[in-house]
Parts: structure tokens; sequence; C-alpha cells
């Protein structure tokens, strides 16, 4: 029996949580993965919290519960922090900000004592730079893909985008996304 992959997503509403989720579980369908997911809203037409939970594998129930998630990516710095409690030992979490001090000082403890793997993209700009400022997401995605961690790869993602972007945004959401891989591939050298 295969592990259970256990995926949060967290950002503010409007930065495009949902999007990103069905990306990700649009390409771990197409790699014949069980997906099972689950989102709450809040307040997100009004910028507040999202959070989607995304397992795959034969999970038997929806939420991910705090302490088991492999994977933490998050649209906005604050909301990576309040969902912390979700990351097992050894997770890994990919942030969007802009901070030259990410982590915060008050979060590295605890993100050392878990040995949690930490790395941030200023995926914001990156969308802003290259015309599309809500695309921040595609470039967290692409920054993702790019460390070759989770169970669904670049060529996978990248697929996936292009077969569910609406054709009006499908060249400048692989764009965005391949930007975000880029400066992935970047950071390792």
């Amino acid at each position: 029996m295969m592990e259970i992959i256990n995926i949060i997503l967290s950002g503010l509403g409007g930065q495009g949580i949902l999007f990103m989720t069905r990306v990700l579980a649009k390409a771990a369908l197409n790699k014949g993965f069980n997906v099972m997911g689950a989102e709450t809203h809040g307040m997100a037409q009004r910028g507040g919290s999202v959070i989607s939970h995304l397992r795959l594998g034969e999970a038997k129930s929806s939420l991910v519960r705090t302490g088991t998630a492999h994977f933490l990516l998050s649209l906005e710095e604050n909301e990576a922090y309040r969902n912390l409690p979700f990351l097992s030992q050894g997770a890994k979490m990919y942030v969007n900000t802009n901070s030259k001090h990410f982590p915060r000082e008050e979060a590295k403890g605890l993100l050392e004592k878990r040995r949690i793997i930490y790395r941030s993209i200023p995926a914001g700009s990156i969308a802003q730079e290259l015309g599309a400022p809500r695309s921040s997401n595609l470039a967290l995605l692409g920054y993702f893909s790019a460390f070759g961690e989770g169970p669904i790869g670049y060529k996978d993602l990248k697929a996936t985008i292009d077969t569910i972007s609406p054709q009006k945004f499908k060249d400048i959401n692989l764009n965005v996304f391949e930007a975000g891989y880029e400066r992935g591939k970047n950071t390792q050298k």
C-alpha cells in the first residue's frame, strides 16, 4: 500500500489557492493517485484565510490532521506561520514572501526542532514582473516543482497547467510557472 501524502495549501482569498489545488489534484489523478481534498474558505472573497487540504493515496478522510502534512505551500507568509501546526517532522514548506528575514526569528526554533525545511520565493513579484499579478500561485508551484520533492513533478504540473488553464491565460500561466521553476533551479546551483 502506498504512503499517503498530505499537502496543505494556504493563502488569502483571491490569491488562487483553489486553482493551485486543482492543478495539483488533477496532476496527481493523471499519475494514478487517489485524491481527496477539502477547502476551508473563511472570508475568501474579502481577503481572508483560505486553506486547502489535499491528500494523495488511500486516505479515509479529506482533512489533513495536525502534525501530518508533508508539504505546506503558502501564498502569504503569515498564513504559512498560522498553518505550521499541520506540518509533520521533516516536512517541507514553500512560501511566497519578499521578506529578507524569512522565517521570522520566533518561528526558527520550532522549524529547527521539527526539522522542517523551509524555502521562500518572491512569487508575487515574479508574477507582477511578467504582467500577471494574480498568478503568484503558479510561480510558487513552479518553484516547488524545481526541487523534485513531491510525488508530482515539474512535467506533470506543466502539462496540467497547459490542459486546465483557460485559453486566454494559458501562455501567461505557463510563463509564470516556468519563471518560478527557473528560480528554484537557480537557487540549487
